[in-house]
C-alpha cells in the first residue's frame, strides 16, 4: 500500500509558502526539538527510527551523526547535498518544489543534532525553480524567527547559508561537494580523514540527502519507533522512487520500503508502455546493475535488491522493453560518466573515455571481436581503483549489460546493426 509520509501534503498548491506550511503542521518539530529535547535525544530518536541516507549509499543516519566529535574546539557544519543529480533521479527536486519548509526543517534538526551553527544548502546549478523555492523558504524562515539568533526564544542560533553549485554530478559526491563549497574545483577527497572529523574548511561535517533530512521533522514528531514500523527489518520506513522508461505512468512515487518493484511498476507506474515485453531493469539510478523479468518480484529494500545482485540507490528506476538496445544505452551512460569525470584519478579519466570509444565504435558498425574482452578489461580496472565512486559507477553498466545482453554486443560486432529495435527514452 502507497505510504504518504514525506508526500503527505505534496500535492498542496501552496505548501511552499510558509503559512500554509505552518497550518499544515511545520516547524512544530523544530520547536519541539529546541524547547524540549537535548541533542542527544534527537539523535537517538533518529536512530531508533532506523532512517537510512536516501541519497544512495544507504548508511545510518543517526549513527552517522554520532561521529561527530562532540568535545571538538573547532565549528561543526551541516552541509545538506541537494545537488541531485544521479541520471533518472528525480525525488528531491519535488521535495525541495513542492515542501521546501519540510526540508529546511529538517536541515534545522540535523544542524542542531550535531552542535552546529552554520549550516548550508548546497544545491544543482540547473535545478532553477528549487533554487528560488528554497531561498524563499529560508528568506520566510528568518523572518518567522526559526533560523539566526536566539531561535525561538532560546540560546540557540542558527545560520543557513544558499549555495548553487555549477551542475556537475561529481558534486553529489560528499568530498566533492565540501571542495566546491570551500571555492575549489569539485575533486573527491581521499578518505580518511571522514568529513564528520575533518570535512569543511578542516572542521567536523556532516552531509545528508534532501530527503533524508525531510524525514527528520516526522520522525521528531512521531517518535522513532513509528517510523521503524514501516519498511522492512533492516530497511525502516519510506522511499520516493523515481520511475521512468517505458512505463504508463512515470513519476515519483513514495512506497514502503520492501515492497515488490513489480508493484512499483505495474500497480503505481501503469506497466508497460504501449504493453510491450519488458527487457530488464535498472532499480537504483543508472550506476548500478540492471535487474530481469524473473527478478520482479525482488522487495525494493537495500538488502534484497543487494541479494539480487543490484543495489537500491538513488531510488531512480529506470524501465526498459524489449526494443531497447543495451549496446545503445551501455554507449549512452558510458559518454555520460566520461564528460562527469573530474579527471583526479587515471582509471577514471582515462578508462571512461576509452569505454566511450569501444562502445561507440561498436554501436556505429566497427566493433571488434576482441573488443568485448577488451571492454571488461577496461571496466575491471577502473572499478575499486578510484577516489570517489563514479568510476565504479562508470564499469557497472558496460560489466552488468555484456553480463546480462553478451549476444546482442556479438550481434552488433558480427552484423554492423542491433539485434534490436531501439527506442529507448527516459522519461
Amino acid at each position: 500500500m502507497q505510504k504518504h509520509v514525506l508526500f503527505e501534503h505534496i500535492t498542496d498548491p501552496q505548501l511552499h509558502n510558509i503559512d500554509r506550511a505552518i497550518e499544515l503542521g511545520a516547524y512544530k518539530a523544530w520547536e519541539k526539538v529546541l524547547k524540549s529535547m537535548k541533542r542527544e535525544e534527537v539523535v537517538q530518536v533518529v536512530k531508533d527510527s532506523g532512517l537510512r541516507g536516501r541519497g544512495g549509499a544507504g548508511f545510518p543516519t543517526g549513527l552517522k551523526w554520532s561521529f561527530v566529535p562532540v568535545a571538538s574546539p573547532k565549528p561543526k557544519y551541516l552541509c545538506c547535498n541537494a545537488d541531485e543529480s544521479e541520471p533518472g533521479t528525480c525525488k528531491d527536486r519535488v521535495l525541495m518544489e513542492c515542501d521546501p519548509h519540510s526540508v529546511i526543517e529538517g536541515v534545522m534538526i540535523a544542524a542542531f543534532a550535531i552542535d552546529c551553527h552554520t549550516s548550508f544548502f548546497y544545491i544543482r546549478g540547473e535545478y532553477d525553480l528549487s533554487m528560488r523555492r528554497i531561498e524563499k523558504a529560508i528568506d520566510e524562515a528568518y523572518k518567522k524567527g526559526f533560523l539566526g539568533k536566539n531561535i525561538l526564544g532560546t540560546d540557540y542560533d542558527l545560520e543557513m547559508i544558499l549555495h548553487r553549485g555549477g551542475g556537475a554530478y561529481i558534486c553529489g559526491e560528499e568530498t566533492a561537494l565540501l571542495s566546491s563549497l570551500e571555492g575549489e574545483k569539485g575533486l573527491s577527497r581521499i578518505k580518511p580523514p571522514f568529513p564528520a572529523v575533518s570535512g569543511l574548511y578542516a572542521c567536523p561535517t556532516v552531509v545528508n540527502n534532501v530527503e533524508t533530512v525531510a524525514n527528520l521533522p516526522r520522525i521528531v514528531m512521531n517518535g522513532g519507533q513509528w517510523y521503524a514500523s514501516m519498511g522492512t527489518e533492516k530497511s525502516k520506513g519510506t522511499r520516493i522512487f523515481s520511475v521512468s522508461g517505458h512505463v504508463k505512468k512515470p513519476g515519483n512515487y513514495e512506497l514502503e520500503l520492501g515492497t515488490p518493484l513489480r508493484t512499483l511498476i505495474y500497480d503505481y507506474a501503469g506497466g508497460m508502455l504501449d504493453d510491450k515485453k519488458l527487457k530488464c531493469v535498472i532499480p537504483g539510478g543508472s550506476s548500478v546493475p540492471v535487474l530481469m523479468p524473473d527478478q520482479l518480484d525482488t522487495p525494493l529494500d537495500f538488502e534484497s535488491v543487494q541479494a539480487a545482485g543490484s543495489m537500491l540507490g538513488s531510488g531512480a528506476v529506470i524501465v526498459m522493453n524489449e526494443d531497447t538496445c543495451m549496446v545503445w544505452v551501455a554507449e549512452i551512460l558510458a559518454h555520460f560518466y566520461m564528460h562527469e569525470s573530474c579527471g583526479k584519478c587515471t582509471p577514471c579519466r582515462q578508462g571512461t573515455g576509452w569505454l566511450y570509444e569501444i562502445l561507440h565504435r561498436i554501436e556505429h558498425g566497427l566493433g571488434k571481436k576482441e573488443d568485448l574482452d577488451t571492454l571488461l578489461d577496461l571496466a575491471k580496472n577502473i572499478e575499486g581503483n578510484t577516489i570517489c565512486a563514479l568510476g565504479d559507477a562508470a564499469a557497472t553498466p558496460v560489466i552488468s549489460t555484456i553480463k546480462q545482453f553478451r549476444n546482442e554486443y556479438e550481434y552488433h560486432i558480427e552484423h554492423k546493426k542491433c539485434l534490436v529495435k531501439s527506442d529507448f527514452r527516459l522519461r
